[in-house]
């Protein structure tokens, strides 16, 4: 039974990303008979799996963000490359995802290399098809992420940027400043020495307790909007990038681990207690 739930898994991640695939393929140019969208969406699959491997023999995961940003990063220069006649729209679409790739695969490459170890790997890289299936997730996490902007890039429509394309472009430039200063201000807060028992509680963190997500769950909410004057039909299915984020983040694996982690650490500490109680969980707001 364990090595069969994550076999499971994997399948099913694989099976909703092929279904994404086939909506988004609905308008792509093609290439050498391929559609395009199709063939930037297996990059994250491909790099993923071929970095799993040295990632098991070795036992690490000191190399698992930093893979899913080159992920991103290659997927858009494929689509770059290869379309014929790339428009305003696709190479905007091209430069802010490599661009929030670079910054943030940089970043918590960084990070793990500093702390020596991500604790979510603990147990997981010691079994074969756990540590296989987070890979796997890892490639799907990619592609689902960007799949509106890799639908845009890729589709046969183009027309000029309108309004759509500016809200985007600026809630885009909203989300990804608040979520380089909210990453800064506690990697800041966690190198002061008299900090190392502390939780941070300043500066956006004491507007939200996790700012960080909330700017990335912005800016890929305008890079839907920027996508979205040229999608139809089955690629309005690609849509589902912005919800993907939301949900990952807050129901998955990003604030219900960290909220666990934050509770076992401070839960009895009286100003945890009351910075959790006055504190917007996700959404920066005035304190209750």
């Amino acid at each position: 039974m364990a090595i069969i739930k994550p076999i499971i898994a994997i399948l099913v991640v694989l099976a909703l990303s092929a279904g994404i695939i086939l909506a988004g393929n609905q308008g792509s140019l093609t290439v050498t008979g391929f559609p395009l969208f199709a063939l930037c969406a297996s990059v994250g699959f491909l790099l993923h799996w071929v970095a799993f491997v040295p990632a098991f023999l070795f036992q690490t995961e000191h190399y698992f963000d930093l893979t899913g940003s080159v992920s991103y990063i290659a997927a858009v220069f494929l689509a770059a490359t290869f379309h014929p006649a790339l428009d305003d729209r696709g190479i905007l679409l091209c430069v802010l995802i490599a661009i929030w790739a670079a910054r943030l695969g940089s970043f918590l490459f960084i990070r793990v290399k500093r702390a020596g170890q991500d604790r979510r790997f603990t147990e997981i890289k010691k079994r074969f098809f756990r540590f296989l299936f987070t890979w796997t997730l890892g490639g799907a996490w990619v592609f689902i992420t960007m799949a509106a902007g890799l639908a845009a890039i890729s589709s046969t429509t183009q027309r000029p940027l309108g309004v759509l394309a500016i809200l985007g472009l600026i809630l885009w430039l909203a989300g990804f400043v608040i979520e380089v200063m909210a990453d800064s201000q506690k990697t800041k807060f966690r190198r002061d020495p008299a900090n190392a028992d502390s939780f941070i509680s300043t500066g956006l963190w004491y507007y939200s307790r996790h700012p960080n997500y909330f700017g990335e769950i912005v800016l890929w909410l305008g890079v839907a909007l920027i996508a979205l004057p040229v999608l139809s039909g089955w690629q309005y299915v690609t849509l589902i990038s912005p919800l993907f984020v939301t949900l990952l983040l807050t129901r998955v694996s990003g604030i219900p681990l960290l909220e666990a982690s934050a509770e076992k650490r401070w839960g009895s500490d009286p100003a945890y207690q009351s910075y959790v109680a006055s504190t917007s969980v996700l959404i920066p707001l005035p304190r209750k």
